[in-house]
């Protein structure tokens, strides 16, 4: 059993940045670590995904090119560098694990518990 906490959200102005951590409790070197978002009235999307060894990321065309991802498996730590925010960024963040890189929340075994962040325009 993995449990994964986020943190870092929090309420800024459109284009300021933040950035996302996920702390897992277990080692979650093999595993791909994930990203979704859920914005109020809407299902949950895909946002970046980062094999385990970091060489290989997946980006949704929506955030490609202002967020990165990283992550620390010594800290069994993933991170998620948000940039040029923007007021449809607004949504609920969670991190997730799975065995392969994917897109599909079916893919993804463990999840956090979501982390808000709102940007005001």
């Amino acid at each position: 059993q993995v449990q994964l906490v986020e943190s870092g959200g929090g309420l800024v102005q459109a284009g300021d940045s933040l950035r996302l951590s996920c702390a897992a409790s277990a080692r979650t070197f093999f595993y791909t670590m994930g990203w979704f978002r859920q914005a109020p009235g809407k299902e949950r999307e895909f946002v970046v995904a980062i094999s385990w060894s970091g060489e290989r990321t997946d980006y949704a065309d929506s955030v490609k090119g202002r967020f990165t991802i990283s992550r620390d498996n010594g800290k069994n730590t993933v991170y998620l560098q948000m940039n040029s925010l923007k007021p449809e960024d607004t949504a609920v963040y969670y991190c997730a694990t799975a065995r392969w890189m994917g897109r599909r929340e079916g893919e993804y075994d463990y999840w956090g518990q979501g982390t808000q962040v709102t940007v005001s325009s």
